[in-house]
């Protein structure tokens, strides 16, 4: 039985709607927590991107993790690191369990000077044939970043942790700058159907309470339906209007959660038309009705 009293809460966004990263510091940019992938609604985390770095450590069983619409899977003892600005999420399509660890820097922890940003954050950040990075145990030295991540959650406690993630993260910036790609063959169409499709998830993510429709979600991107179409399939494996609905059950896990609102006041709040169609695709979604899911918070 899924743990959802340990449910990650829906996440929070900034204005340009990437996600606001809730660090585990009041003063540095560190977020490292490690989790199993039955705690998200139906083994798949929420899609998102933000300007930190993400890493990725399995520990045991194996995910699917799609970046910006390319489909990978990870096993156990790999991982992944994820460039900053790129569209992820992790999933199980299956139903199979994963124990990870997740960890997110902001690259801002490395830039003690202009020269350091210029010469060797920037060129990684911008490179766009590096938006991720696969960790396999057979290459050194992706082995040894999927082994500092191990060893971050384990220091992540101590006095010193944020000394230790600095030191670290420098260790695997190095590794990664010296075994980078050159970045000369920039795909402009890629960049541009990137930045409609962040567009267009934006919109949804603002407007999501109201009615929207299929020509609604394409006009904000400045594209016809059948492009709209195409991208969201491409990047999530989805027509609009599925990920519309994936976003507002999302949001209900929060307000079940978090308010007693009722089953009804809760679909209208979220833009479902009544509470029976929230409840059936609720249902169909986390596995039981809003109701009973409410009651295993308890």
């Amino acid at each position: 039985m899924k743990d959802f009293k340990n449910m990650p809460i829906s996440m929070k966004l900034n204005t340009d709607y990437s996600e606001k990263v809730q660090y585990d510091y009041t003063d540095y940019p560190i977020y490292i927590r490690r989790d199993l992938l039955s705690h998200y609604p139906n083994f798949t985390a929420p899609n998102h991107w933000h300007a930190d770095i993400e890493m990725i450590a399995v520990i045991s069983g194996e995910m699917k993790y799609n970046v910006n619409g390319k489909k990978l899977l990870l096993k156990s003892g790999e991982g992944i690191f994820v460039n900053a600005e790129q569209m992820h999420y992790g999933y199980s399509d299956t139903g199979t369990e994963c124990d990870f660890i997740c960890i997110l820097l902001h690259p801002m922890l490395l830039c003690s000077s202009l020269s350091y940003e210029q010469d060797f954050i920037l060129p990684l950040i911008r490179n766009s044939r590096m938006p991720f990075v696969l960790l396999h145990s057979e290459t050194s030295w992706q082995r040894e970043i999927y082994d500092q991540i191990r060893f971050l959650y384990e220091k992540k406690e101590t006095r010193t942790a944020p000394l230790r993630i600095l030191s670290s993260f420098s260790h695997i910036w190095m590794l990664l700058y010296e075994n980078m790609s050159a970045d000369d063959a920039r795909d402009t169409r890629q960049d541009r159907d990137l930045t409609i499709t962040k567009d267009m998830v934006g919109f949804i993510q603002k407007n999501y309470t109201w009615k929207l429709s299929l020509a609604d979600i394409a006009a904000s991107g400045s594209v016809g339906q059948s492009k709209c179409c195409r991208l969201f399939s491409r990047y999530f494996s989805q027509t609009p209007m599925m990920y519309l609905n994936q976003y507002r059950l999302n949001k209900s896990i929060e307000l079940l959660r978090g308010t007693d609102l009722t089953i009804t006041e809760i679909a209208l709040s979220i833009g479902f038309g009544g509470a029976s169609y929230f409840a059936e695709t609720f249902r169909k979604w986390a596995g039981m009705s809003p109701t009973k899911f409410r009651k295993k918070l308890l």
